[in-house]
């Protein structure tokens, strides 16, 4: 999970060598939670119990997003007004983005890609609804994602507009395995709440492949739980 787009500015890291992931917190001081945290996102759900499940409910609506390629994946940032409800609490959608392969694993399985829904309250605590995608039938919605997605670095400022439906990216069932976890990229900042749907979506090789191909692999290793619970309420 990323927030921020890529600037000359912030020390650089990566997904191999030298500036990858089990380096990056010795890349810079504000990198320091990436090696430090206990609280570090991904994680294996294999620990979960699959009776034990929250149900979501996201109020998302179609519209115009800004599309960039922020240097380590595709990002599509939206306009006002999609939330995502957990429990009582509500958060506004921000923006989406990708990761070949998921992140998340399930008793040690990657899906092939997951998508990063972004969510921030009105006090600026962050919420993640993670969607796996299987490979299957083509997906509508994502291949309009695709094919306006910038194929390199996008510079600041300098985005491709789209209609894009947020809610036509997500499966019928929205129960979701729910943590506490961190970005999955420096800085690796915790105290996020993780929502991990159940249900994973297709999607055909072909477009995750196109995805892949722009993107790279760009996949965090799962951390340790360091006896975090993973919660259902």
């Amino acid at each position: 999970m990323t927030m921020a787009v890529a600037t000359s500015h912030a020390p650089h890291w990566g997904y191999e060598g030298k500036e990858g992931p089990e380096h990056w917190g010795a890349l810079a001081s504000e990198y320091a939670t990436c090696s430090l945290g206990k609280a570090q996102s991904p994680i294996d759900h294999a620990a979960f119990d699959p009776k034990q499940t929250v149900t979501v409910k996201a109020n998302y609506h179609a519209g115009p997003v800004s599309l960039l390629h922020n240097g380590h994946t595709i990002q599509a940032n939206f306009a006002p007004g999609s939330t995502l409800v957990s429990g009582t609490h509500s958060y506004n959608l921000v923006q989406v983005h990708f990761h070949t392969p998921s992140e998340e694993a399930f008793n040690g399985k990657h899906y092939p890609m997951v998508a990063h829904f972004v969510h921030k309250d009105i006090d600026g605590k962050l919420a993640v609804l993670g969607v796996m995608f299987e490979e299957g039938n083509a997906h509508d919605e994502l291949g309009k994602l695709i094919a306006a997605a910038p194929k390199a670095y996008t510079p600041e400022g300098n985005y491709k507009i789209t209609q894009i439906d947020p809610s036509a990216l997500l499966p019928q069932d929205l129960h979701v395995f729910r943590y506490t976890g961190s970005l999955t990229t420096p800085p690796c900042t915790e105290g996020v709440t993780w929502h991990v749907l159940v249900k994973p979506v297709h999607a055909s090789k072909e477009q995750i492949g196109a995805l892949h191909t722009v993107m790279g692999h760009n996949a965090r290793p799962v951390q340790p739980l360091n006896g975090r619970h993973l919660i259902a309420e």
